[in-house]
């Protein structure tokens, strides 16, 4: 397991034990892919993580740029015109960023619930 999906996996991880429901991982269309979406009481999450190494000079959460923000609303439409079954959910667009410590355990976890809109 590379350390991006270590990163997915342990935010997968957190979702879920704060009460959220994991619905796909690595969901791809056209667009681009989206990491996790998880449905969380009436909200649908579509959550970007980005995982680096402690020391590591790039901030991972300035690396969701305007232009992968809109490649996620666009994957984030394809899955909902896909999956009509959720479109009464609210959608929210989180990010995620997990550092790793030399010992490539997590050392630092920051969560950003609604980092972006679709207002773009």
């Amino acid at each position: 397991m590379n350390s991006g999906q270590f990163g997915e996996a342990y935010v997968a991880w957190r979702l879920e034990k704060k009460g959220a429901r994991i619905l796909a991982r690595n969901w791809h269309s056209r667009y681009g892919e989206i990491d996790i979406i998880a449905q969380y009481q009436k909200l649908l999450l579509f959550v970007e993580v980005k995982t680096r190494h402690q020391g590591s000079e790039s901030d991972p959460l300035e690396a969701v740029t305007k232009g992968k923000q809109r490649r996620l609303i666009c994957t984030a439409q394809a899955f909902l015109l896909q999956k009509q079954e959720w479109r009464s959910y609210q959608p929210r667009f989180d990010v995620a960023a997990v550092w790793l410590g030399e010992s490539g355990k997590v050392c630092a976890f920051t969560y950003v619930p609604g980092a972006f809109d679709a207002r773009l």
